[in-house]
């Protein structure tokens, strides 16, 4: 038995690259890199303060001015903060209502923006720019009537009052719509062709194909949702319906304020949107890049 001969390709004609070469000029910081450093250390700063505060004693942070760093690690505050009030409520309540309201402007949005993208109807541009053009009235000059309209469905005061409001946002319309008006009518004139349905289309040749698009409109819901506080300080009156910002609140008074707690519960607060942010930063970016080539 014997061996087949092993035939080598010919190198390459030219010069031989030189990848580490190239590996080290790309690595080589830039001027621009060394002008935003700076800037990105300056906004970290106030996380890694929160951070350090987290872990301070109430006389500590009471002193003037309070110290920078921690000068020990004491997790008092974190304590208190989990054990005597009602944050972990508070915390799954922000959590039902963020994710409910990501839920249902995944879905509606994504449903709207492909119909004033691909469907033709009467007044379909009329429509498409009065509700772009909700997104300049700011929501401070609607919750008066907003108030009025969940009392007389006996809402207020419950997390349905938090969530109805967000089920659908312009901003969420207008994203989708601009996604699917560069969308190819190739793959849908082919599923068509294979005999799909209009719904069928939508749900498994488009979407698939829109997931980036979806999860930067989840990742912006979610950030926004959870951060609310203006809304559920207006809507909520009892503290076992509170979300975390507004139950963040109330650690303030107005002569005193329980910081240790307040910064304990910052920090917490602050991860999940680390989490949603890290999950769906590479789709986010894709569909950020996206909107700026089309």
């Amino acid at each position: 038995m014997t061996a087949a001969p092993v035939t080598t390709a010919p190198p390459p004609a030219g010069p031989a690259p030189a990848p580490a070469a190239r590996r080290a000029g790309r690595r080589r910081p830039s001027a621009r890199h060394l002008a935003l450093a700076p800037l990105s250390l300056l906004m970290v700063l106030p996380f890694l303060y929160m951070l350090g505060a987290s872990v301070m004693t109430r006389a500590q942070l009471n002193r003037f001015p309070p110290p920078l760093v921690p000068p020990g690690v004491d997790l008092t505050g974190y304590r208190e903060l989990l054990a005597d009030s009602e944050f972990p409520r508070w915390f799954l309540n922000s959590v039902v209502v963020s994710l409910a309201i990501v839920a249902s402007q995944v879905v509606l949005c994504s449903m709207a923006g492909y119909a004033f993208a691909r469907l033709r109807f009467a007044g379909r541009r009329v429509t498409l720019a009065l509700v772009i053009a909700t997104t300049l009235i700011p929501f401070q000059l609607t919750v008066i009537p907003t108030f009025l309209i969940f009392n007389e469905l006996h809402l207020i005061n419950t997390l349905g009052a938090l969530i109805a409001p967000q089920l659908a946002s312009a901003l969420g319309v207008y994203l989708m719509t601009s996604f699917f008006q560069n969308f190819p009518r190739e793959l849908e004139e082919a599923a068509r062709i294979d005999g799909c349905s209009r719904w069928g289309v939508f749900f498994r040749v488009v979407l698939p194909v829109a997931r980036p698009a979806l999860a930067a409109l989840a990742v912006i819901t979610f950030i926004y949702a959870w951060n609310d506080l203006f809304w559920p300080m207006v809507a909520i009156s009892s503290k076992e319906n509170y979300t975390v910002q507004a139950g963040l609140a109330t650690f303030q008074g107005q002569h005193r304020a329980d910081w240790p707690q307040i910064m304990a519960g910052t920090v917490l607060t602050t991860v999940p949107v680390l989490i949603v942010f890290l999950v769906g930063q590479r789709r986010f970016v894709q569909a950020l890049a996206g909107a700026v080539k089309g």
